[in-house]
């Protein structure tokens, strides 16, 4: 205790210097939180844009081996020619289906991870409304997991996200294009030759434009007979609560299920890479911030040790150990650290608020893709302290090594 007491005179000695030293420290912990907090932030918004409406893992049927245009007797027959003749081609008359979808659901939504899974039947239709007509992929989901994936719900801007049999939801791109509106009804032709109308019952707008100009989502039942599909489904899309677990995930799920599991990292991988990227680039600006702490710390401490050789001479004549002597400027690199680690990360957290409130767009959404929730504050307030006392280490040694003799003589 009388160490940490020599330590504190020993910085309210000179207090200029020492809130110089302080503010310093202070500003590094401003820097790493805002880079922390704009990595965060922009990581968070560019996976919300890319993949905030899409799958985390995919599972679908495994694709058919392709059949040959020609039997085995007759391909023998003609001999090695046969090799270079016989064509093999890929049924594509009826899409591959998972069949037995029920049991395996509960195996998904059992796996460790899994926040929500939805069955869907994908196929394509021709919506025609007098002259307008569209290509439009038809999603068919159960009504009570229709925002799983994707917010529909909450990306309504017109109608009800409720899906009854005879019902459709589209995204406004295409009610535009099309001249729809709540009530109206649209005649669907899909590929099988199956013809329906359906009432539209909600509007979304998700800002996906595969999803906004090209996606209708109806009921699985009725998409089972307007697409021919009696028994199957086409995939089952999976949400995780951790993206990052994404490719373990579709992993495991690929083995316990045999089917084709599908991650979005894999689907999106230059993405992926790009936000590693970035991430490292982060890492590397906020381990120039510490370097910096520590060098200005070190430094000063320094400066302060040469001050005060006579005064540490003193102290050692009078029969003070070498160990306390350093534990004396250890105590000062721990109070410079701690004070200016705390005070950095409560002015970088108000600086990210205010970067959040005040710089927006004409549209009032933050110009800078900042979130103060991520800016690391036990992280750099621990490292920062650390590298505090480390810093102080070079000039404990220093002043511990003084010689009273030489000093005072």
């Amino acid at each position: 205790m009388f160490a940490l007491k020599v330590a504190r005179r020993y910085l309210l000695s000179n207090p200029g210097q020492t809130l110089l030293l302080i503010a310093g420290v202070a500003l590094g912990v401003i820097v790493f939180v805002f880079i922390t907090g704009l990595i965060g932030g922009l990581r968070v918004e560019l996976i919300a844009q890319t993949v905030g409406n899409l799958p985390h893992v995919t599972l679908e049927a495994k694709a058919l081996p392709p059949r040959e245009a020609l039997p085995p007797r007759e391909a023998l027959a003609l001999g090695e020619t046969a090799k270079v003749l016989a064509a093999v081609e890929k049924t594509l008359d009826v899409p591959e289906q998972i069949r037995s979808w029920s049991p395996l659901l509960g195996i998904v939504e059992a796996t460790p991870g899994v926040r929500v899974a939805s069955p869907q039947i994908i196929g394509n239709a021709f919506a025609t409304r007098g002259r307008a007509s569209a290509a439009l992929t038809l999603t068919g989901v159960l009504p009570e997991r229709l925002s799983a994936i994707a917010d529909i719900d909450g990306q309504l801007v017109a109608g009800e996200a409720r899906l009854d049999l005879d019902s459709l939801l589209i995204g406004d791109k295409l009610a535009d294009k099309l001249g729809l509106r709540i009530g109206s009804r649209l005649v669907l032709r899909a590929d099988t030759g199956t013809e329906r109308s359906f009432l539209i019952q909600g509007i979304f707008r998700t800002g996906v434009e595969a999803l906004d100009e090209r996606t209708a989502y109806l009921h699985l039942r009725a998409a089972r007979t307007l697409l021919d599909l009696p028994y199957g489904i086409s995939k089952i899309e999976i949400k995780l609560a951790r993206l990052d677990d994404a490719e373990v995930v579709a992993s495991h799920l690929g083995a316990a299920t045999g089917l084709t599991a599908t991650s979005w990292i894999a689907k999106n991988r230059r993405l992926y890479q790009a936000l590693a990227s970035q991430a490292q680039t982060g890492r590397l600006i906020q381990g120039f911030s510490l370097i910096t702490i520590v060098i200005g710390v070190s430094s000063a401490l320094l400066l302060s040790t040469y001050r005060r050789r006579s005064e540490i001479g003193i102290m050692r004549s009078f029969g003070v150990s070498k160990r306390f002597v350093a534990l004396v400027f250890l105590a000062q690199g721990l109070f410079v650290g701690l004070i200016g680690a705390l005070l950095g990360a409560s002015a970088g957290y108000g600086f990210c608020q205010l970067l959040v409130s005040v710089a927006r767009r004409p549209d009032g959404t933050p110009a800078l893709p900042i979130d103060p929730s991520q800016g690391g504050y036990l992280a750099v307030i621990s490292l920062t302290v650390l590298g505090s006392v480390l810093a102080a280490v070079i000039p404990a040694r220093n002043a511990a090594a003084i010689d009273p003799v030489e000093v005072i003589g």
